[in-house]
């Protein structure tokens, strides 16, 4: 898929002469020819006339032995190997290796939006997806190198990993690694059959909301690289639903700032960094407040402004969070037969109505609330909770949000509670129990 003959020949571990020459010092060729001078000059192996010796050789049962240097230099020939068929410079691609994998962009498209593309082909031997992206021109290219290499550097399971990135003109090419699956907006509302969800159970939910809640914890808290990063691009569709452990992955890490969107803060790098309007809300620096949003997911002041913050991504992480639960769509709108209008109906709205007044009526309500095709087989009191720390998420002051920490943590215990809650209830699946009439 994707690959031409051009995209094979870009792929090739091989490399011409020149071309070695000129990348040496970036990856693994220098040493692997070392190595290969080095072992040239040793004698060859005389084992076979040898005298048994332990350490040296080893004997099996039908009587055949291997000497330990044979044993060596066949691992270091399949390491040399296999270093010679990784990527001399995993970071930065060329962009004739961009326009080779995509076979100068004439390949069938995996997706396209109004701000981007993406192509799915081969890299390096790779199944890769590569979004194409603009940047901005006030944008300073000299330290995309430096940022790329960083964020490069992370790694997280529930966060799908940039490999490397290549630049032409006033567009980047974000190549990250293709994971099989499909997003979580098609899981749960599937067109074609709007009844049936993948996502039947109240632990398959659970799972991907604490996967999500991980991941950006993870982006905002620990990469240990001294750096405040912000997704920016929370949502369903963003978030990759992997079959059959239906766990959740992250998509666009990275491309916030890698885009120019937000600039990348180093701390302790003797620069002078902007303070952020209140201690709460910690922010990226940014050069072009953009506007560019979700409907449904942006937070008020991000849509007052534009500028992503770490607590606008808590913001839309909590409408995720009721989207999963509920099966609905952020914001949609219903026409009212009474008064000829369309209403606007909010996921955020119908959680709070649900669970307003507490006691039995939250109860009711959030039975009423919560996704029909659970069938009903959820833990009320996690649901609850799980609820409330979503509302809490999309707080319309930011100060009073919690950061994602506080979230994954709270999340994890949910997630034990319902474990918990799962084995004390199980529902026999070789009868069927039926409170009809007959």
């Amino acid at each position: 898929m994707c690959r031409t003959k051009m995209a094979v020949d870009a792929s090739s571990p091989a490399r011409s002469p020149a071309r070695l020459s000129s990348r040496t010092s970036a990856g693994f060729s220098s040493g692997n020819r070392n190595a290969h001078s080095r072992s040239s000059d040793q004698p060859a192996s005389t084992s076979t006339s040898a005298p048994y010796n332990s350490n040296s050789s080893s004997t099996f049962s039908s009587g055949f032995r291997i000497d330990s240097s044979v044993a060596t230099a066949s691992v270091s020939s399949s390491l040399s190997s296999l270093r010679q068929s990784l990527p001399e410079n995993p970071q930065i691609y060329d962009f004739s290796e961009i326009r080779a994998a995509t076979n100068n962009f004439l390949s069938k498209r995996y997706s396209s939006t109004s701000s981007s593309q993406s192509w799915r082909c081969t890299l390096y031997g790779k199944e890769v997806i590569i979004f194409q992206r603009i940047i901005p021109r006030s944008m300073e290219k000299s330290g995309l190198r430096a940022n790329l290499s960083v964020i490069c550097r992370s790694h997280n399971r529930s966060i799908i990993k940039l490999l490397g990135a290549s630049i032409s003109g006033d567009q980047i090419y974000l190549v990250y690694e293709f994971v099989p699956g499909s997003n979580l907006s098609l899981c749960l509302r599937n067109p074609r059959n709007p009844s049936y969800t993948v996502l039947s159970t109240w632990m398959s939910r659970m799972q991907i909301a604490t996967d999500v809640a991980q991941g950006l914890d993870y982006i905002h808290n620990m990469t240990g690289l001294g750096l405040n990063l912000v997704h920016k691009h929370v949502k369903s569709s963003g978030i990759v639903i992997i079959e059959p452990s239906l766990n959740a992955r992250i998509c666009h890490f990275g491309a916030a700032e890698l885009c120019g969107e937000t600039e990348i803060s180093h701390i302790g790098s003797g620069e002078i960094t902007e303070e952020p309007p209140s201690p709460g809300l910690r922010r990226s620096r940014t050069r072009n407040q953009q506007f560019e949003g979700v409907h449904g997911y942006m937070s008020p002041e991000f849509q007052l402004t534009g500028l992503a913050t770490q607590k606008s991504d808590v913001y839309a992480f909590g409408v995720v969070l009721l989207e999963l639960f509920s099966g609905e769509e952020p914001v949609k709108y219903k026409f009212d037969k009474s008064s000829g209008e369309y209403v606007r109906i909010s996921v955020v709205e119908t959680a709070r109505d649900a669970i307003a007044g507490g006691g039995e009526a939250a109860e009711r309500g959030l039975r009423q609330w919560v996704d029909r095709r659970l069938n009903d087989s959820f833990p009320v009191s996690v649901a609850e909770k799980v609820i409330q720390l979503a509302l809490d998420c999309v707080h319309v002051e930011p100060d009073k949000r919690p950061d994602m920490r506080r979230v994954s943590g709270k999340i994890s215990k949910l997630f034990l509670e319902s474990e918990m809650w799962s084995k004390r209830v199980k529902v026999p699946t070789e009868i069927s129990v039926s409170l009809a009439p007959r």
